[in-house]
């Protein structure tokens, strides 16, 4: 083996150690948002993890966490058996770790077994950092730290699994766009914590009031949506693709019927072959990217693909382009 190659895979050695260390920190501060800030007061944030806490509510004795593995683990043997190689191992490990990390720390943190069944943010640490008064600023840290950990794991090539997984069945069975499946996902999730915690269904003595919760997790989701998106690429949310392949066919049925989007053709020439060449031209949302990624390299593992950012994209299944009078043109 040559010095050159050596030097390469050392390299690649320790990125791989960096990505997967960045994705231990990541699922332990998803776990510590919601252990500290998120379950304590029945904030739902979507997820499966905010529908461990809906069913937390219906079956105390059983840790939030472990819902979080039950649900979990039969969607990711369902998108093993289904994607196989497309659903990284990353993933596997970011979506297995975090449930238990969420239940270590919740043991940890309550002083007994009943204490943690009830969740009672008096008892957390003592009542170190009770904020029952103050959910505003429990959804606003929650959020942050919840944003931080998954953006983390996103750079790191990982998600930790849930609506992600849902959404990516759904694209692949009902060709419904993986953002739009999120949000379905997510809003069930919301749902069901509005009837359960905040209209009581299913809950014995439950406390009147609580449908406010709903509107303070909503406020959790969005801060915690705009933290994801600093953190893996500062205020950018769509992203400009490029594509150079040999099987723009292919790729054409897969970004018309799978993603619903449309594409331009561009012509290029090859500045060393000079050979003229047809280039992709491709706008789509940040949680998109990992998925046309993957799916060109399923269909063309030569390909060329670069990724940059779009502040800004108007047009259809995008923003509206602002009025005369807007704002935005000031």
């Amino acid at each position: 083996m040559s010095v050159q190659q050596s030097f390469k895979e050392m390299i690649t050695n320790i990125a791989w150690w960096r990505d997967m260390i960045l994705i231990v920190i990541g699922c332990a501060m998803v776990a510590a948002g919601f252990v500290f800030f998120i379950n304590p007061y029945n904030i739902v944030p979507g997820g499966v993890y905010g529908a461990g806490i809906v069913l937390h509510n219906i079956f105390p004795s059983v840790q939030v966490g472990t819902f979080g593995y039950m649900m979990d683990i039969p969607l990711l043997i369902t998108a093993i058996f289904i994607f196989g190689k497309q659903f990284g191992g990353r993933t596997l490990f970011a979506a297995v770790i975090t449930p238990g990390l969420m239940n270590i720390f919740s043991t940890l943190a309550y002083p007994t077994q009943e204490a943690l069944q009830s969740l009672d943010p008096s008892l957390l640490l003592g009542g170190a950092i009770n904020l029952s008064d103050h959910l505003m600023l429990t959804c606003i840290l929650g959020g942050t730290i919840l944003g931080a950990g998954l953006g983390l794991v996103v750079r790191s090539n990982a998600t930790t699994g849930g609506t992600d997984i849902v959404a990516m069945l759904l694209n692949k069975y009902f060709h419904i766009p993986f953002s739009r499946g999120v949000l379905m996902a997510d809003s069930c999730v919301v749902l069901a914590g509005l009837l359960v915690i905040g209209f009581g269904i299913g809950i014995d003595d439950a406390e009147t009031g609580g449908w406010l919760l709903s509107l303070y997790s909503l406020i959790c989701i969005f801060v915690s949506s705009r933290v994801i998106d600093y953190v893996i690429d500062g205020a950018s949310y769509d992203k400009l693709l490029f594509i150079i392949s040999q099987e723009n066919e292919k790729l054409r049925n897969f970004i018309i019927n799978d993603l619903e989007r449309g594409a331009t053709f561009l012509k290029a020439s090859g500045m060393y072959t000079k050979e003229d060449k047809e280039m992709i031209f491709l706008v789509v949302s940040r949680r998109e990217v990992a998925l046309v990624q993957r799916k060109v390299k399923a269909i063309d593992p030569k390909a060329f693909l670069v990724v940059t950012d779009a502040y800004d994209t108007y047009g259809e299944g995008f923003k509206a382009f602002p009025e005369a009078d807007s704002v935005l043109n000031d």
